[in-house]
């Protein structure tokens, strides 16, 4: 899905997905910026909602730097000051990073800490995850005994991404690479549920993306957001159940009102439906980080 970017800026386009617009900034950098865009059943919907890019861009530059020991990153600065000089300007700050162009490997990095989503339902129909048998007698949202690597296809443009086992990913990216991504995938994500757990944060799964810069596999794109993991409060988490997440969830739940067929165009959301949204990023991005949004302008933060 190519969209229009959200921003003009004096830089050569290169691609604009759902979220993120992503310009050449030369000297090997690219410059992502991200929108407030929001999509939800694969469409976006016509109505932004206010700060969801600042709460990403924010939300990723904490981890990068907070697991930058245990992995790498492509960022380059969040400081607008770092950027090309044409795109110096005050409506990206805060939702933008200069990052290093990587090679990015053709699958999608997912970690499971409970069983919850398409693995659920999976799970439902034949008792597996990803092609692994499990226990019989699990409830949705039950914590899984260890953390669980299961990757997915990266669909073309339009398209979902399709899970696969671990074998096929070995097919795919060979298997000394295949190990190592789903270590460094387990790694950061056992580091990461660790630091939200003590804030009262469940991460119940997420999904990385890795790549190569410099013949180093890095971690890119976004990391440990609302947008690539689902983030429940500890406090109503019960096994059985789906818990609320720190998400779109009130854009979903208002839609699945509806009757609409999930395909374009999308209905229009009410007032209280997008400030319920907007609310829900900022009070995650808060609580993990113990920060406050209202401070963030990106700046200091290169690495």
């Amino acid at each position: 899905m190519t969209l229009p970017p959200a921003y003009e800026l004096d830089l050569p386009h290169v691609y604009s997905g759902k979220v993120r617009d992503i310009y050449d900034a030369g000297d090997g950098n690219y410059l992502m910026v991200t929108s407030d865009r929001i999509s939800a059943f694969d469409v976006v919907m016509q109505q932004p909602v206010p700060n969801k890019g600042r709460v990403l861009m924010a939300m990723s530059s904490f981890w990068f730097h907070h697991l930058s020991r245990t992995m790498r990153s492509h960022l380059v600065s969040t400081d607008l000051k770092d950027f090309p000089e044409t795109a110096q300007i005050p409506e990206i700050a805060g939702r933008s990073m200069l990052v290093s162009k990587a090679e990015m490997l053709p699958i999608e990095c997912i970690v499971r800490g409970y069983l919850t989503g398409s693995a659920w339902k999976q799970y439902l129909s034949d008792g597996t995850m990803h092609g692994e048998q499990l226990p019989e007698g699990l409830q949705e949202s039950d914590q899984l005994s260890e953390p669980v690597f299961t990757p997915s296809t990266k669909a073309e443009d339009g398209l979902h991404d399709e899970n696969i086992s671990y074998g096929e990913a070995v097919e795919i990216i060979g298997g000394e690479l295949a190990e190592e991504v789903r270590e460094k995938s387990i790694e950061l994500y056992k580091a990461g549920a660790s630091h939200a757990l003590e804030r009262g944060i469940i991460i119940a799964d997420t999904k990385f993306e890795m790549g190569f810069v410099d013949g180093e596999l890095v971690v890119a794109d976004e990391m440990l957001t609302p947008d690539s993991s689902r983030f429940w409060p500890q406090a109503d988490w019960t096994p059985g159940t789906t818990p609320p997440s720190f998400d779109k969830q009130p854009v979903r739940d208002y839609l699945e009102g509806l009757d609409w067929d999930k395909n374009p165009p999308p209905p229009e959301l009410p007032p209280e439906v997008i400030e319920a949204s907007s609310n829900r990023y900022q009070e995650g991005y808060e609580r993990i980080t113990g920060l406050l949004l209202s401070d963030w302008l990106g700046v200091n933060e290169s690495f």
